[in-house]
């Protein structure tokens, strides 16, 4: 039998320090890197996409795939309506596949609590993974307990100024849209976004929607939030409320992205272009999901 004998190479103190120093640039640079390619435009394009495997071509097992791939790579979100983490678990629950079960249902607790009592629909969910209800309850109340106070009660004053007499009184309302522009910029400077995982539920797109009434903040506000539809942090169809409001009230041009009633969709193709460079579906499939979503409120 032969046998085989590696020398031991020794490296010099000075040597070893270069190779580890070296070793530790490349792992930053490379958690850097990946952490930099996070784009959620991206991630929604591709959420779109698995939607519409699953309301068109009615794929279940292909959706949880997808799915399943996608959520590997991106942090969830749990939007409104299309629901993409709840129909991935719900759907691989049903289907006997594995979705990560307690580690990823525990994922999925911050998603929900910001809605009330909207938690109590999965609690047989959550059971049959070993999490009771005392537990689910806990975990709502540890998210409520990280919430930016300060923040939260700043937005809940802007809500209610944001509705103080307007269409009324419109020096009170120029003052107030003033004021919640100015809040908006000193939140994104100091916080970032405002997002439901930070302030809980509040009417943002309304708040948002109303920012064309300021000249000066305006650019600013529409600037930093395209970044923030990026980072994840602020849905896609806040962004295209407030472009298209500005857009169609203010610079008297066609919807966009064809969230304004008043205007005609004159070329739904390149609504669909427009749509899809910031990660909403196109108008044939947002219809869709309205169907589904008025079919589900009528089984209630």
């Amino acid at each position: 039998m032969s046998h085989f004998f590696i020398k031991k190479i020794k490296f010099p103190p000075n040597r070893i320090l270069l190779v580890t120093l070296i070793s530790l640039y490349v792992l930053l640079i490379t958690v850097s890197c990946k952490h930099k390619s996070l784009n959620y435009i991206t991630y929604y394009n591709r959420v779109n996409e698995i939607d519409s495997i699953y309301r068109f071509e009615r794929d279940a097992l292909e959706t949880i795939k997808q799915y399943k791939k996608l959520f590997k790579e991106y942090p969830p979100r749990n939007q409104e309506r299309i629901q993409e983490f709840e129909t991935f678990i719900t759907l691989s629950d049903r289907y006997h596949k594995d979705f990560g079960e307690k580690k990823t249902l525990y994922k999925f607790i911050p998603l929900i609590a910001p809605y009330g009592n909207a938690y109590k629909k999965y609690l047989p969910l959550f059971k049959k993974y070993d999490i009771d209800s005392m537990e689910v309850k806990e975990n709502i109340a540890d998210w409520k307990k990280n919430l930016d106070k300060r923040l939260v009660d700043s937005f809940s004053v802007a809500m209610l100024r944001d509705q103080e007499k307007r269409h009324i009184d419109t020096a009170v309302q120029a003052k107030n849209v003033r004021k919640n522009a100015e809040l908006l910029s000193w939140t994104f400077k100091n916080y970032g976004f405002p997002s439901v995982q930070k302030i809980g539920t509040m009417p943002m797109h309304t708040l948002l929607t109303h920012m064309n009434e300021s000249k000066q903040y305006y650019p600013i506000i529409r600037t930093k939030l395209i970044d923030y539809v990026k980072s994840g942090d602020c849905p896609p169809l806040s962004y295209a409320m407030m472009f298209d409001s500005y857009h169609v009230n203010v610079e008297k041009g066609n919807t966009t992205y064809g969230y304004n009633s008043f205007t005609a969709i004159m070329d739904s193709v390149q609504i669909n272009r427009n749509r899809k460079s910031i990660g909403l579906p196109s108008l044939k499939h947002s219809d869709r999901i309205r169907q589904d979503f008025m079919a589900e409120l009528k089984t209630k």
